[in-house]
């Protein structure tokens, strides 16, 4: 008699791709050349509108819809939250120029950026059963909320600059922790470690 399967004894095999390096490299990349305007490399101008809408938030929305596919809860919260902050900040800057309502002022910033921060904190308790490398990328961005809260409530130039330089931290362990993850697939070893030994 032929074994029909069932669902106790039928076995799915994930054969599709991580997509976390996308979402990393799409957030930290993004991260990096917003905070390069912070710090006064450059205006902050289409470029980095562009990059907010298209890199760091429709590729990281994709990058959750992926994780959602794997049944990585914390990596489709993730990777679709920051997507849509991105195409939100861009929003916030680009209706307020095509006449769709108003600027926010500093204190509307400040709370927007502080709830990002505490949505950010806790998701760096759930890293604390990842990798050592997301650990650092999610403690490095809740502190840049939270900088970038004070900063535009404060209006203090100097809070804002330091926000940037740890804004250029944060982008560049995100991509560090993406790119690591494609080297280490691709090579079939660890080339790029995500736990550091601490010690002997």
């Amino acid at each position: 008699m032929t074994n029909i399967p069932t669902e106790q004894n039928i076995r799915l095999i994930d054969t599709t791709a991580n997509p976390a390096p996308l979402g990393l490299c799409a957030f930290g990349i993004t991260t990096v050349l917003l905070n390069l305007a912070n710090v006064g490399a450059y205006p902050l101008d289409a470029m980095i509108l562009g990059m907010g809408v298209f890199y760091g938030g429709l590729a990281q929305v994709m990058a959750g819809m992926m994780e959602w596919k794997k049944n990585n809860t914390f990596g489709t919260t993730a990777f679709t939250s920051y997507g849509f902050f991105w195409l939100s900040l861009a929003g916030i800057v680009m209706l307020p120029k095509a006449g769709l309502g108003v600027a926010p002022g500093p204190e509307a910033m400040a709370a927007y950026l502080a709830a990002w921060g505490i949505f950010t904190a806790v998701l760096f308790i759930a890293t604390l059963k990842l990798n050592q490398a997301l650990q650092a990328v999610f403690l490095t961005l809740t502190v840049l909320f939270f900088l970038l809260a004070i900063g535009d409530l404060t209006g203090n130039v100097l809070i804002k600059t330091i926000a940037g330089f740890e804004g250029l931290l944060c982008g560049a362990l995100a991509v560090y922790t993406g790119l690591a993850q494609v080297l280490n697939e691709v090579y079939g070893r660890v080339v790029a470690p995500l736990n550091f030994k601490v010690g002997k």
